[in-house]
């Protein structure tokens, strides 16, 4: 088992188990942590013995997106990552559940959204919160997004740039399942468990077809590009690089 320090990675009893671990930054990315993320998932989904791969983050926050202390410099990098992470999670043959602890803000929302499934604590909230840095959705927001919501609520939640709470988020197919925030680990998994004793060819077959079936060729593909170009279009422009700079009280108020 390859060591992380930014991602904690664990297999027990056919299910592999990522935790993003920056509790001190929100578990908000940078640079390494997407590329240990990647790696992770990479062993995880290339591994027979692992049946299910659960993901969650280690503190109070599940994901809050990137890291504004680097965005600056590294915003590129790390919206290009999104790419590659939102297609390790799809091609995974595995189940994928998203185990939403916390806040789920920007990349960090649509990393859970990137996910097969999401069962999330009454205290989670998800956000699609990149107007207030000038930015567009990417890690496949403009994807999966109007895909669960339907295209009108989706430009609202991207417009609004709102952190939707978990009972509405629930309503609008946001979150899969919601429970009591003492009970998300063990209800994760025992829905993992369950998952895990199905027959995994068949499970892996289920869900390459119902993917093929939604979406079809390499439609997902193609918007992950057109995000990363628009992005970039953006991070170049004087008003994002303002925001950027001043991001640090932007966090505070969505906090």
């Amino acid at each position: 088992m390859a060591a992380y320090e930014r991602v904690l990675v664990e297999i027990a009893a056919g299910i592999g188990s990522v935790t993003l671990n920056r509790p001190e930054k929100l578990n908000a990315f940078d640079r390494a942590m997407c590329d240990e993320l990647l790696e992770a998932l990479r062993l995880l989904s290339g591994s027979d013995g692992v049946r299910v791969i659960a993901m969650t983050g280690a503190g109070r926050a599940f994901c809050a997106g990137a890291d504004l202390g680097v965005l600056g410099s590294d915003g590129p990098a790390l919206v290009a990552a999104g790419k590659d992470v939102a297609l390790a999670l799809r091609r995974a043959p595995q189940p994928v559940l998203a185990v939403v602890n916390g806040a789920a803000a920007g990349g960090g929302a649509n990393l859970a959204l990137a996910c097969d499934y999401r069962i999330a604590s009454d205290q989670a909230s998800i956000g699609q919160v990149f107007h207030k840095l000038g930015l567009v959705p990417d890690w496949g927001g403009t994807f999966f997004l109007p895909r669960l919501v339907g295209t009108s609520k989706a430009l609202e939640l991207v417009w609004s740039a709102r952190m939707v709470p978990a009972a509405e988020a629930l309503d609008l197919g946001l979150f899969d399942r919601v429970v009591p925030h003492a009970r998300l680990a063990s209800d994760a998994r025992a829905l993992a468990a369950a998952w895990a004793a199905q027959p995994p060819s068949a499970v892996r077959r289920a869900k390459a077809a119902l993917y093929r079936s939604e979406a079809g060729g390499g439609a997902l593909e193609a918007v992950l590009d057109l995000e990363i170009t628009q992005q970039n279009e953006l991070f170049a422009t004087p008003d994002v690089r303002a925001r950027i700079a001043g991001g640090a009280s932007i966090a505070k108020r969505s906090d």
